[in-house]
């Protein structure tokens, strides 16, 4: 049996790939049935689900889309378009056409040239282009994407553009991070229609669809909900078994919800034991424990939980993020995707129904409000539900004085405490491999957010990848 630690998208997908090759599989998932899929598990509208933390495709997710394919939802996919656009003192600027670009008053003609060079993949410095400069990510690992952006757009582009998207993404951390992640951004979100913009991907029904139907394939009753694994043991310098607590009752006695108790759990909140009782209300619920035998394990959670379990150490810096769904009686802007150069409470407006039409959603028009948090310290990740609510709707109306705050029908806020890594430079050096069989244990695999399929930024592609390469190397294990 094949033990997968974490019930995210990885862990399934590594579940589905293992099962088609003929292996018995169980994923165990610290969360409830709801922690399943992790960043992508979703909120109930008028209509459709949406997701928590806000999804799409790019043109380049491509495995993710066959996957789709051979668990039957492949028809769902829909190819859509994204508009973005840019705010700055006071007036949203589309950003998606050459022409709209030439118009962006705070850029000359040479500007936009050379950031439009630069999203060509073509590096005009000293004049003789050059059509090679950027296909290796890895050359660009050791400089950072300021001095990259400075070097091969404008120092105006950098400070209109760059600089507000790095400060967006990384506060504190964005002096840290390489030139390999902003080109790989590029590159990641380059796939345009010259006349209309962005071409992103969308399930039919949402990520719900896609969510379903991969656990479906998998089959429920190989997922184990409600179940952290507490310990791996090794013999003969293989992978030999597993510990799992069970929450006896997996309601949580102080009626937290399912996501602070999975987050409680990945981070080894909860105390292993024989058999232990929650005692008084707000206590722990009742657990119990159990040792299984397995033939190989994939962790396909953060890198904080291998080293718990294994005392394999990860140096990468993640961050954390919290993400509002705002559900309004009345669209806000006509952009999808909306960059705020100006000061405000939080880093990206948002608005899904700009890309998904309202009627999906029972006539419901749904914005994320987004931030990254980089010191758990700081007031955005302390602070309330209620006081972000209060703080970020302060924003809205800040960037857009005829926002009515009575067509806000809902508020619902999320927080992940590791919701993405700081890509810092060296980041490759950093990585857990997806073998650990050398450091650790014969038999150990890991497919979590710190793996390299994650490189040069995470996505729900990436987490499929990594999936399928920790099963395949089992696989190819086994019949060698």
């Amino acid at each position: 049996m094949i033990g997968i630690v974490g019930g995210g998208l990885a862990g399934l997908a590594a579940a589905y790939r293992l099962q088609q090759s003929g292996y018995e599989v169980t994923v165990y998932e610290a969360g409830g049935p709801e922690a399943v899929g992790g960043l992508a598990r979703t909120y109930e509208t008028a209509g459709d689900d949406i997701e928590q933390f806000y999804h799409h495709l790019s043109k380049n997710e491509q495995t993710i889309v066959e996957l789709a394919e051979e668990i039957g939802v492949g028809d769902a996919v829909e190819w859509l378009v994204g508009k973005n656009a840019y705010y700055v003192d006071g007036t949203v600027y589309p950003l998606d056409t050459p022409w709209e670009l030439l118009a962006f008053p705070y850029w000359s003609l040479y500007d936009t040239f050379r950031l439009g060079m630069l999203t060509l993949d073509v590096d005009v410095r000293g004049g003789v282009p050059s059509f090679d400069t950027y296909e290796r990510l890895e050359d660009f690992e050791d400089q950072t994407a300021v001095e990259f952006a400075r070097e091969h757009t404008t120092e105006n582009v950098y400070e209109t553009f760059f600089d507000p998207l790095l400060e967006e993404k990384f506060g504190s951390r964005k002096e840290d991070v390489s030139a390999a992640w902003l080109l790989g951004r590029i590159k990641f979100r380059g796939e345009r229609d010259l006349l209309r913009g962005e071409i992103l991907g969308y399930f039919d029904g949402g990520f719900r669809t896609f969510l379903d139907a991969l656990i479906g394939a998998v089959g429920r009753e190989n997922i184990e909900t409600h179940t952290r694994v507490t310990d791996l043991d090794t013999e003969d310098g293989a992978v030999d078994s597993i510990t799992v607590e069970r929450a006896v009752e997996p309601v949580a006695a102080d009626g937290g919800d399912a996501t602070e108790r999975a987050d409680a759990l990945e981070d080894g909140d909860a105390v292993a034991g024989e058999r232990s009782t929650g005692g008084d209300a707000g206590g722990p619920p009742a657990t119990e424990t159990e040792t299984q035998s397995v033939d190989d394990v994939i962790v396909a959670t953060m890198p904080n939980v291998l080293e718990q379990l294994t005392g394999y150490p990860c140096e990468i810096d993640f961050q954390a993020s919290v993400c509002a769904v705002v559900t309004l009686s009345e669209g806000l802007t006509d952009t999808y995707w909306l960059n705020v150069a100006d000061d405000s409470p939080f880093g990206a407006l948002i608005e899904h129904t700009n890309f998904v039409p309202p009627e999906r959603y029972g006539g419901q028009h749904l914005l994320y409000l987004a931030s990254y948090v980089q010191d758990e310290s700081a007031w955005l990740w302390q602070a309330s539900d209620e006081a972000i609510r209060e703080r970020w709707l302060d924003g809205v109306a800040d960037l857009f004085p005829e926002f009515d705050r009575s067509t806000v029908e809902q508020f619902r806020l999320a927080r992940a405490p590791r919701a993405a890594p700081i890509y810092e430079c060296g980041y490759l050096d950093l990585v857990v491999p997806y073998d650990l069989g050398d450091p650790v244990a014969d038999g150990l695999y890991y497919a979590g957010m710190a793996s390299e399929a994650q490189y040069p930024e995470r996505s729900t592609n990436g987490a499929v990848i990594a999936g399928y390469e920790c099963a395949d190397r089992i696989v190819e294990r086994h019949e060698t």
